[in-house]
């Protein structure tokens, strides 16, 4: 469920959270119904906490009555550190890498147990896929993801691991000790391979991207039909991407540090 209990000592700002949140990838269109079940908030609460964010601009009705995340929301949240300066860096590369491969390229970073794209570029030539800007998947099943946990603490392996590894599709890893082994190996190579394991007809490659003290702060990846996909020739490209990525965060660090030192 979306949102928290039925608590009466709840805050105003605890309930509209709880109404923004009803929203994630799986379900991007609400009506006033379903909002207030998985808010779980009274009806008449929704109502009103719903009306007040539709005119701020958080929240936007369509022609059917239903709603969806606002604009205004969308602008704030390109705010966050983690989005506008790693997606203004990244942008020209993953440009660069769209237009040579003709292929889906992600960029992505991890927040607690999932995986949240901070960008995606496409072209009509690419295979369709589930994942968008700003949304989330899981670590265990995607390349991006998989990098992503590679990289973390051991201790958030181990819950991920915990709460169980959902199947997908045929391919999904879903035993945590080959999930293990398989994360050393995305370690020992620098790239991950996610193939159908998240979408039937899917592979992905993805590659770190690190900041300047060596901590892998993002993963930059490409999904492409798997028939196709040959991993070494979508490695290739995305090497030298990612390390230009990496080079430009250092660089910008840099020039941060000389500002502040004057």
């Amino acid at each position: 469920m979306a949102g928290n209990s039925r608590d009466p000592g709840r805050s105003v700002t605890a309930r509209a959270l709880s109404v923004l949140t009803a929203f994630d990838i799986d379900h991007t269109r609400l009506t006033l119904t379903a909002i207030a079940r998985r808010a779980e908030i009274p009806l008449a609460t929704a109502h009103r906490l719903v009306r007040e964010l539709e005119m701020w601009g958080a929240l936007e009705r369509d022609g059917d009555g239903r709603y969806e995340i606002g604009l205004r929301l969308w602008e704030i949240g390109l705010l966050a550190p983690v989005n506008s300066r790693l997606r203004e860096i990244a942008l020209p590369y993953m440009q660069e890498l769209c237009q040579s491969t003709h292929d889906n390229v992600h960029l992505a970073v991890r927040d607690g147990l999932e995986v949240v794209y901070v960008e995606k570029l496409t072209t009509p030539r690419a295979v369709p896929i589930i994942s968008r800007s700003g949304g989330r998947l899981p670590l265990h099943s995607t390349g991006v993801g998989k990098v992503l946990l590679a990289h973390a603490p051991s201790a958030v392996m181990h819950q991920y691991c915990e709460r169980g590894l959902p199947r997908y599709t045929a391919y999904t890893i879903t035993e945590p000790g080959r999930l293990g082994r398989e994360l050393q190996t995305v370690r020992s190579r620098g790239f991950a391979q996610a193939n159908e394991e998240m979408t039937l007809g899917n592979c992905s490659v993805a590659v770190p991207v690190h900041d300047g003290g060596g901590t892998v702060v993002a993963a930059l990846g490409v999904v492409a039909h798997s028939v196709r996909a040959e991993v070494s020739k979508l490695v290739k490209p995305l090497m030298p991407a990612a390390e230009g990525i990496s080079q430009r965060l250092v660089e910008q660090d840099r020039i941060n540090l000389d500002l502040l030192s004057h």
